[in-house]
């Protein structure tokens, strides 16, 4: 299993050049991907598990899948 820390980090980069801030409560994520000049909210997702993302390919495709979310346009993920 991968500690919480290094599962953030990995998250937070895989965003860049867009800031991100993940963070852990009661075993879920909370991530929430911005704009880092204007602030805009990019995306949201609160109550992920970390359960699946036990390395650091699962966690690749995640950030994968989001970033595709986040390209599409779609904002069903968005806060």
């Amino acid at each position: 299993m991968i500690p919480i820390s290094v599962l953030c980090n990995i998250v937070e980069s895989g965003f860049e050049p867009l800031a991100c801030e993940c963070t852990e409560s009661g075993g879920l994520l909370r991530i929430e991907v911005f704009d880092p000049a204007s602030g805009e909210v990019k995306l949201l997702i609160a109550g992920v598990s970390t359960e699946q993302l036990t390395s650091v390919r699962t966690i690749s495709d995640f950030i994968g899948e989001l970033r595709t979310e986040m390209e599409a346009g779609r904002r069903a993920f968005a806060g």
